[in-house]
Order: structure tokens, then sequence, then C-alpha cells
């Protein structure tokens, strides 16, 4: 009877620095799969076609047509069709080889990537509340100073 390992035989054979590139290669991919994800889903150059399909995902007769279209509306479910199609592109595998490897790289990819869009989407949250408390003070300054202008011209 052949006794199982705990984890993975492929990380026996692997050394440091194999799975050091590993990782630094699944960091690296998950940024474009991260940005056409987030850029197709969000930003002001997709809006036309973002909302046609919004529109599709909605009011399709055929579950399976506005399933489709929803893929384009939602940066989770889209970050795992380009997922697949970066794997297709780098044939990146992660700690095994064959079909197992291509698995584990599509959901630690996917993971890594909306790990990147949550952090930047929280990033571009709190810049945008510092402009408008920016924008506060700076109205609230300029209500100052014309009062305190009329103030002036009154005495």
């Amino acid at each position: 009877m052949q006794r199982r390992t705990p984890f993975p035989a492929s990380l026996l054979y692997m050394t440091a620095g194999q799975l050091s590139v590993q990782i630094i290669e699944l960091l690296l991919i998950a940024i474009p799969i991260a940005s056409i994800s987030w850029t197709v889903t969000h930003e002001e150059l997709f809006r036309e076609p973002r909302q046609f399909c919004e529109r599709c995902s909605r009011e399709a007769p055929r579950l399976v047509t506005r399933k489709f279209f929803y893929v384009f509306t939602c940066e989770y479910c889209l970050s795992h069709w380009i997922t697949a199609m970066f794997l297709v592109m780098t044939r990146f595998k992660l700690v095994y080889d064959g079909w197992r490897g291509y698995f584990l790289a599509l959901f630690a990819l996917v993971w890594v990537a909306n790990l990147y869009m949550s952090i930047f989407g929280r990033l571009r949250l709190d810049i945008k509340r510092e402009r408008v408390e920016i924008k506060g003070v700076e109205h609230e300054v300029e209500q100052k100073t014309q009062s305190e202008h009329e103030e002036r011209k009154a005495a």
C-alpha cells in the first residue's frame, strides 16, 4: 500500500526559488487581469457597452443570454474569463504540472486579481472622499472670506 503525502508531491521536488518564481508570476499576471476586469466593468470608456449589457442581462428572454451579458457587468465574474484567457496565453501553472496546476492557477489568479480590484476600489473611494472634503473646506473658507469682506465694506 502506497502512503500519501499530506501536501502536493510536486512541492517535494520544487525548490524554494521555483516556488518564489511562481508566486511572483502569480502576483504579476494578476495585475493585467484586474486592470482589464476593472476597466470593462467600471470605467467611463466602456459605459455604453456596459449599459447595453446591463439592459440585456435584465431583459433578455433566455437565461443563458441574460447570464452571458451579466458577465460583462460584474468584475468578479469577468475576472474568471479573463484569467482563463491569460492561462491559455501564458500557460501558467501553480504548484502542480498538468490540469491541476491550471485549475489551481485559475482560482489563485482570480483571487489575487479581485484583491487588487478591492484595494483599488477602496483607494479610489478614499481619494474621492478627500476631494469632497477639500471642496467643502474651500467653500467654507470662501464664504468666510466673503462675509469678512462684506463686514469691512459695511464698516
